[in-house]
């Protein structure tokens, strides 16, 4: 994947590469959600069809593989990542990985619906995806933000109806920090991932 030109207007004859240059990366987005979408439902089959536990674990790879749990959790810490070791960084991530892997096959339904494709809007290495869907009659709105990785793009927050998950973890997460420190932080998750993964 090349690089996102950036040109000054001096040089105007390169403005159409720049352009196709966005609207190939709108594209490479939309066709690697359709594609992880189009996954899900095929594992998941039926709206009445029972999922095994093979599938599960598949199912879990595919909806969490385009999170960069990294870059979320760091944003969820705020201030107080930089203050930690690389080995607790490390921990704090890979905790906070199994949390979230675990939780997302508690309510299949939204998988299911149907996925509307709103607006990709593209800068440089960053990306914001709208969508819309519908669950059991309820409107949902849902908005990734991206980050090109390599020649991957990664999911660095994901907002359901206005609501960034981020932030709703930054909000727990810095709160206890503040008041407690992060060993009590860590020991509330690894509560958490122990009934998660059990």
């Amino acid at each position: 994947m090349s690089i996102f030109l950036y040109t000054a207007a001096a040089f105007g004859f390169l403005a159409p590469v720049d352009s196709a240059s966005a609207q190939d990366r709108r594209q490479e987005i939309r066709t690697m959600l359709e594609s992880r979408d189009a996954e899900i439902k095929r594992l998941l089959g039926r709206d009445d069809a029972s999922v095994t536990p093979a599938q599960k674990e598949r199912l879990r790879a595919v909806i969490n593989d385009v999170i960069d749990f990294r870059a979320m959790g760091r944003a969820a810490l705020g201030p107080h990542w930089e203050g930690l070791s690389a080995a607790q960084q490390n921990d704090f991530v890979t905790v906070f990985t199994d949390i979230v892997r675990g939780q997302s096959l508690a309510n299949l339904d939204p998988y299911r619906a149907r996925v509307t494709y709103e607006t990709i809007t593209v800068n440089g290495t960053s990306a914001r995806v709208v969508t819309s869907t519908v669950v059991k009659d309820v409107p949902l709105r849902i908005e990734y933000e991206l980050a090109l990785q390599g020649s991957n793009w990664r999911a660095t927050d994901i907002v359901l109806d206005d609501v960034s998950t981020v932030e709703g973890y930054a909000r727990s997460f810095q709160s206890l920090v503040r008041k407690r420190g992060f060993d009590a932080l860590m020991e509330r998750l690894r509560k958490k991932q122990a009934e998660t993964v059990s």
